[in-house]
């Protein structure tokens, strides 16, 4: 399914379940990436946050200057009860949005009753659900590489532009990963194979979005789209959307309050 026009704004629902959104940063990135998100869907009266992931917090450049060994400890784990323990500060309980890696921990707290509702952009899939593409292998692996142990990973300008930015032009996409890029664990992708990652999909569950970039290496289509069909529970809300064009960039490229939109739309009509 791909969506080419922009949705109708609807006013907001009187009484809305809850006006409080926690966003969540996938790998290679921090907070900064959600900038143009958080001033959209505050001026649509939510109250936003976007905690950093461990180690991540602070301007990108300095980050890539100063690596924190330590990174390369943190597990999926600790990212994932890092929200928990956040939200858990909040005077309501929040709608979940997360790109990437973020869109597995909005699934995980999600199972662990920690949101109203979850979107998962270009969301990296739970245990079990997996590819043989070309693309996803090529974009992971130098990152997965278990001969590595818990060094960081430091992301290439060359990698980044293949893995998030191929329509990009390499000027526009080294001028991104000068604005967003900061080095990673290793461990964290690594757990994505491991039991803490796997998710019931049989029992009932929150709302749930999944939005996919027709064009993503790092995070095919494909597994969005077999993740959200991975979710069996009748009586559960799900919708799946893809957008053309789209590559893992997909919340920062051209067009991004397309996505945004939709997002916005459908939380206004699917959360009771």
């Amino acid at each position: 399914m791909h969506f080419a026009l922009a949705p109708i704004i609807l006013p907001h629902k009187l009484f809305a379940m809850s006006q409080t959104i926690v966003f969540i940063h996938g790998l290679f990135v921090n907070p900064v990436c959600w900038k143009h998100w958080i001033s959209f869907f505050e001026r649509h009266d939510y109250t936003c946050y976007a905690p950093a992931n461990l180690y991540h917090a602070g301007d990108p450049a300095a980050l890539r200057k100063h690596v924190d060994p330590e990174l390369g400890k943190i597990s999926l784990e600790d990212e994932v009860y890092h929200f928990a323990g956040f939200i858990d500060t909040l005077p309501e309980k929040p709608i979940l949005i997360g790109h990437s890696l973020g869109g597995l921990v909005v699934q995980k707290l999600l199972d662990m009753g920690k949101g109203v509702a979850g979107v998962c952009i270009d969301g990296v899939p739970p245990k079990g659900i997996y590819t043989l593409e070309w693309s996803f292998w090529k974009s992971n692996f130098p990152v997965l590489n278990f001969f590595k142990g818990n060094s960081v990973y430091e992301p290439n300008k060359e990698w980044f532009h293949y893995a998030f930015c191929h329509t990009l032009t390499k000027e526009e996409s080294d001028k991104v990963f000068d604005e967003l890029v900061v080095p990673e664990s290793r461990n964290i992708p690594r757990d994505t194979l491991k039991d803490f990652a796997a998710i019931d999909f049989n029992k009932a569950h929150s709302p749930l979005l999944f939005i996919a970039g027709e064009k993503d290496h790092i995070v095919p289509n494909s597994l969005a789209r077999e993740n959200f069909e991975a979710y069996k529970h009748p009586g559960s809300k799900k919708e799946f959307i893809e957008f053309a064009g789209r590559t893992h960039y997909i919340i920062g490229q051209q067009g991004w309050e397309e996505v945004a939109g939709h997002a916005l739309y459908w939380m206004q009509n699917n959360i009771d």
